[in-house]
């Protein structure tokens, strides 16, 4: 039924929103401010220049919010000392692209993410070789929910956007596929899409091991199939 399957990354394919959030929350200690679970999942799915506004109104300001990014920076290394990665692979995902890969489906990520942390992140993890493409937040003008990211990893891949299904965790990531024309598998992660985001889902799933049994159906390319 469908050509390509396209990822969003961070919540997705990653695990990256809970350290992300602890630095974050960390790092707000450091001012002396008690930054709750809460109020943070306001930013998440976000937009940076968004994000960066409220969470510069959550610190008490701009002076405040330099130093909590210096702080969250200088813990979110992308390896760990002991050489794990900081952002683990999500569950069910690497066993998901390993069987895309044997149905010859054609895979692409589309981050809000830059395309350098995109590269390091799913390198770091092993699985970078499953994707063809890749389309970064640095790459276009207006980030999720406008559809530019989609569609610049669509046209990547060399698929029309209404052959592609998205898989996204966030409320304006899955806006954005939408936007583009893609049917939608929500993965909830942190923070879980409204009702108005569910109901025009192709799909809803606790995890990508749960869409496993669903490629026959979705990607009905040849089982033996192998990427080059």
């Amino acid at each position: 039924m469908f050509a390509a399957a396209i990822f969003d990354m961070d919540g997705l394919l990653i695990d990256s929103e809970r350290p992300i959030m602890a630095a974050w929350i960390e790092a707000a200690r450091t001012l002396d401010i008690e930054l709750s679970h809460s109020q943070y999942l306001q930013v998440v799915g976000l937009a940076m220049t968004e994000s960066e506004h409220i969470l510069a109104a959550l610190l008490g300001g701009a002076d405040a919010y330099n130093h909590a990014v210096a702080h969250v920076r200088q813990r979110l290394q992308l390896e760990r000392s002991d050489g794990a990665p900081l952002f683990p692979i999500k569950p069910g995902a690497a066993e998901f692209l390993s069987a895309l890969r044997e149905r010859g489906t054609r895979c692409a990520v589309a981050s809000s993410s830059t395309s350098g942390q995109i590269q390091a992140c799913l390198g770091s993890l092993g699985v970078l070789h499953h994707f063809s493409a890749f389309a970064g937040g640095d790459e276009v003008a207006r980030a999720k929910p406008d559809p530019a990211l989609y569609l610049l990893a669509a046209e990547r891949l060399g698929v029309d956007p209404a052959e592609c299904i998205a898989f996204e965790d966030s409320e304006n990531g899955a806006k954005a596929a939408l936007a583009a024309g893609m049917r939608v598998v929500v993965v909830p992660d942190l923070k879980h899409p409204p009702a108005s985001i569910i109901e025009r889902a192709f799909h809803v799933l606790e995890s990508l091991h749960e869409a496993v049994p669903h490629l026959p159906r979705w990607f009905p390319g040849e089982a033996a199939a192998r990427l080059s």
